[in-house]
């Protein structure tokens, strides 16, 4: 299903994909999300739909979220885990008018779609796949509700708050980059995304833009910065997406267990590369302390501030200012990612991202 946003001007697609990944420009699409306004084409992503009485007590019972009593024109974000605790599938969540969406990583809706059916027994619930119709739009930017107001919609004030629009809703998520650029995401009927483009007359930015501030911020992406391994308290969102007082939910023992012990096997850091290749590494490539081997990268991308960035799940046991190499490239964790206890390492961790941005530059 081919977005029809890939038919304006200069829309240069994702590599065996639907969407645009730049129109053009892809450093100046960062840089409009980033200081200005853009609207990005996240038409991939499966979109689920739950009617019924039963809808949120059901989900409050299967994820990892507290959502008995989501409000109407609320929403959230929860996973489902394995027995064991592993993520298996990160929901972005918006009730309104009595029906639930959810919207999901693009390929992973049909196995959602299949727990869900599995998990229905007697009850008021009726999830449904409906990604040939329905599609995501992520308008980005901190003069996101200006463009929102423009086009005479509502821009939902807090995190997670959703508005119903003409035809969908609006639901407004947290910033990516850093911090400052409002992130609302619209989900609109799909024959419908080039009006609702022309409508809020926002520039396009591709998929790219938005994946490089969304890197900045250290938001993960299911099976890209995940793997089958990985357990919420390793990820932010151990915050955003699990409710820690809740229980009584697949994989809760795990998530209960590592956070009282508070030290989980990995964690979740924010990488400077030196960007001596001109490819970038994939997801799964190893990272490396001389030979062995202490992580591995997820989404890496081309920052049009930073440089080569990538988010990294790293054992707890590597320091901040650790000697890394990614694919060849010298890599260094960023500062910011340093625990309250290793507040004595951050001058040599900062030396080191000094020394790989200086490589990059020098190149």
């Amino acid at each position: 299903m081919s977005s029809a946003l890939l038919a304006r001007p200069g829309a240069v697609p994702v590599e065996g994909g639907s969407i645009a990944a730049h129109y053009g420009d892809p450093l100046r699409e960062q840089r409009l999300l980033a200081e200005g306004a853009g609207l990005v084409d996240r038409g991939d992503r499966d979109v689920l739909q739950i009617p019924g009485a039963d809808r949120l007590s059901w989900l409050h019972s299967i994820t990892s979220q507290h959502l008995d009593r989501l409000a109407d024109a609320a929403g959230s974000e929860a996973l489902v885990l394995s027995p064991n605790g592993h993520v298996e599938h990160h929901l972005a969540i918006a009730d309104l008018a009595g029906t639930t969406w959810v919207d999901v990583e693009a390929g992973t809706g049909p196995a959602l779609e299949a727990f869900l059916q599995k998990m229905r027994f007697m009850l008021r619930v009726e999830p449904a796949l409906v990604t040939a119709s329905w599609a995501v739009l992520s308008l980005v930017g901190p003069t996101a509700p200006d463009v929102l107001l423009a086009a005479g919609l509502a821009a939902p004030a807090t995190e997670y708050a959703v508005a119903p629009l003409d035809q969908g809703f609006v639901r407004r998520m947290p910033g990516i980059g850093d911090g400052g650029a409002t992130v609302f995401d619209l989900v609109v009927p799909r024959a419908e995304v080039g009006a609702v483009a022309d409508r809020l007359g926002a520039s396009l930015a591709g998929v790219s833009a938005y994946e490089a501030l969304r890197v900045e911020a250290r938001r993960p992406r299911l099976g890209v910065d995940t793997d089958h391994r990985t357990i919420p308290n390793e990820l932010p969102w151990l915050r955003t997406a699990v409710h820690l007082e809740k229980g009584c939910y697949r994989g809760q023992e795990t998530v209960a267990r590592v956070h009282n012990l508070g030290r989980p096997p990995r964690r979740l850091v924010l990488l400077h590369l030196d960007g001596v290749s001109e490819v970038l590494a994939g997801p799964g490539t190893p990272v490396l302390a001389g030979a062995r081997e202490v992580g591995r990268v997820g989404s890496v991308v081309r920052h049009f501030e930073l440089g080569v960035i990538a988010l990294a799940l790293v054992k707890q046991s590597v320091a901040m200012d650790a000697a890394l190499t990614v694919a060849g490239s010298t890599a260094a964790i960023d500062p910011e990612d340093a625990p309250a206890e290793t507040d004595d390492t951050l001058a040599a961790a900062r030396e080191r991202v000094r020394a790989v941005r200086s490589a990059t530059i020098g190149r």
